[in-house]
């Protein structure tokens, strides 16, 4: 995986480090190839059931590595994106833990994941357009989901950055926490979920995230054929049996 990303799975939660402090975590290919085979680890794992990304250094991420881009490198894997993470996010729950700025394509990483923990002095931006460029990572295709029409717009035209106070008031950020604390934040908020059964988590990410773009006629089709699994497994009557003898329940994740 390289120095660049770091990975660390324990009690259920992958933490996956972009390590480049000195950069600012700016994407290079070698940062993409890295993340993409953390994914692969947080996928594969059946002891990781939720992983965060994060960055080091007090900076979640500065987006494409422009020294690295002069040089003919392109940080995107092809099918799976910016980072290896923006076109194809894990199947499995992933929570950005966000300190300082998420800019560019690291604040379109940050877009990817399904929960955002960040420090209330972290902040937001794609400004992609004050340099004649477009946010195509999937920035443009997420924000206005995630915020109100008009304030994604203002985000998206103007280029300038959003207050994770204000993401957080419109629903974009989760949880905020002290500056320092967004990753401690984000491992409470994935302990919460790492102790529920996993096959339930990944199915439950996968009816919620495919709800937005499913049409009615589809939706209940596609949500019987990803839960059927679930409820015909071991796990499921692991949860009901614990309930009934009042004791935690032991996921098996089958």
């Amino acid at each position: 995986m390289g120095d660049s990303v770091l990975t660390e799975i324990a009690d259920g939660v992958a933490v996956i480090t972009i390590d480049r402090p000195e950069a600012r975590n700016a994407v290079d290919r070698t940062v993409a190839e890295g993340l993409a085979a953390a994914i692969d680890e947080l996928e594969e794992r059946s002891d990781a059931v939720i992983g965060i990304l994060t960055g080091a250094g007090g900076t979640f991420c500065a987006g494409m590595d422009l020294k690295a881009f002069t040089r003919g490198e392109r940080p995107s894997i092809p099918g799976r994106g910016f980072g290896g993470v923006t076109e194809r996010p894990p199947s499995k729950p992933l929570i950005a833990a966000v300190e300082g700025w998420a800019l560019a394509g690291g604040c379109e990483l940050a877009l990817s994941c399904d929960l955002i923990v960040a420090s209330r002095e972290a902040k937001f931006g794609l400004p992609e357009v004050k340099r004649g460029l477009v946010a195509a990572a999937g920035g443009l295709l997420r924000l206005p989901k995630a915020l109100p029409y008009q304030l994604a717009m203002q985000v998206a035209l103007t280029g300038d950055p959003l207050t994770a106070e204000v993401a957080h008031a419109h629903g974009l950020v989760n949880e905020l926490t002290e500056p320092g604390g967004a990753l401690d934040g984000a491992k409470a908020l994935a302990a919460r979920v790492a102790a529920n059964g996993p096959l339930a988590v990944r199915a439950t990410k996968q009816i919620v995230a495919g709800a937005v773009r499913w049409t009615d006629a589809e939706a209940f089709a596609n949500q019987a054929e990803i839960s059927a699994p679930v409820f015909k497994s071991a796990d499921a009557q692991e949860g009901a049996l614990a309930f009934a003898e009042k004791r935690a329940p032991v996921w098996r994740g089958e």
